[in-house]
């Protein structure tokens, strides 16, 4: 179960950020600030035990029958248009075949103003961060579209699957949340304990062990919207200070606001069932198998051998940095024999979609 507060001391930054006409009219901030020096008073809730092991009903596909809407965050860059138009792809070809229980979708565009897929994919426009809060790190206006979105948009679903635009469905997905304990991926790169200094700045030994933090991201994650609502302040506002530290910003660096986001969510006493299978990530993820996500952020590099030459760049390679201008061309090379059949299966799969959906070379060119 989750405490039902917000929590987490608020910085003065994120304080002024907001005071400066930043949030919307509607968003009560008197509210949240009052809600958040509750919680700071000792007197609010005890968070419930974190879930220890997975209950094995957990693990059974297709147990829930609550759709969830699938959103990702994006800019109108060219960079994350093409991506953006292959997942919707995939998500269309996915939303109706068995043991899918995909709803409605919606790319949350950050950039502040329309751009020219609205007519393709279902598109809700916010407002990015104040130019220069993100120091470059674009990724820190992602916690701030969520708010935003919750805040104004008209979501049918109960539950929300938070995705990206590097995402492509491989197989159907259920939805793998259990109740209130939302379902999420387990990022081998994302350890808290290792960084139980930076992590006690945000999470005081009061609140429990650095364990109830989980090693997780906010994507892939299939969550209740309202949990989410709750969640969602909460992460605007450990980003921007972890931002701001210079420790943690150091230590975090990329990964910054998935930190942000495991942090949060352990403020409000939320845990995430675990999942393995929600995702792969070629090349290290050697096969598809009933995984339901090819999440394709890693360039993938192979000599003529099928040798992999991470670091280096291959004979054969495949790596979305390399059309940070204009989308990938239609019908890639195949990879030589020996390479893993994930990476096989991605570039078959961005094959299909990009001689699928129309104006691919003209649509998004920078």
């Amino acid at each position: 179960m989750t405490g039902r507060k917000n929590m987490g001391r608020v910085s003065p930054f994120f304080l002024v950020l907001l005071s400066f006409g930043f949030c919307f009219a509607t968003y009560n901030l008197l509210t949240l600030v009052i809600q958040y020096k509750h919680s700071n008073s000792g007197n609010g809730l005890e968070l419930s035990d974190p879930i220890i092991t997975v209950p094995h009903k957990v693990k059974r596909l297709g147990e829930s029958n609550s759709r969830y809407h699938v959103a990702l965050t994006a800019t109108d860059s060219p960079y994350s248009q093409w991506q953006c138009r292959i997942m919707y792809y995939w998500y269309k070809k996915m939303k109706d075949m068995p043991g899918s229980d995909m709803g409605k979708f919606t790319r949350v565009l950050h950039s502040g103003k329309a751009d020219n897929l609205m007519d393709e994919i279902p598109t809700f426009v916010v407002d990015p961060l104040p130019e220069g809060v993100d120091r470059g790190y674009i990724v820190l206006n992602r916690p701030w579209a969520f708010v935003q979105w919750l805040e104004k948009a008209t979501i049918d679903e109960e539950y929300i699957l938070m995705a990206e635009p590097d995402h492509i469905f491989v197989n159907p997905l259920p939805n793998l949340a259990h109740g209130d304990h939302p379902a999420g991926y387990s990022f081998s790169y994302i350890k808290p304990a290792a960084h139980e200094k930076i992590i006690r700045k945000y999470y005081p030994e009061e609140r429990g062990p650095v364990t109830k933090v989980d090693p997780i991201g906010n994507s892939p994650v299939i969550i209740k919207k309202s949990i989410l609502e709750e969640i969602s302040p909460t992460w605007v506002n450990i980003s921007l200070r972890m931002k701001d530290d210079h420790e943690s910003d150091k230590a975090f660096g990329w990964v910054l606001e998935m930190y942000a986001y495991a942090v949060a969510s352990a403020l409000h006493g939320v845990r995430h069932v675990l999942r393995k299978d929600f995702m792969i990530q070629p090349p290290w993820d050697l096969e598809v198998g009933k995984r339901f996500i090819i999440h394709y952020t890693y360039g993938c590099d192979f000599n003529l051998k099928g040798e992999l030459t991470y670091g280096k760049i291959g004979e054969w390679r495949f790596d979305k940095r390399s059309y940070l201008s204009g989308p990938p061309p239609k019908n890639l090379s195949l990879p030589p024999p020996g390479v893993p059949e994930s990476v096989v299966r991605l570039v078959k799969m961005v094959n299909e979609a990009t001689a699928n959906i129309p104006d691919w070379d003209s649509i998004n060119r920078g």
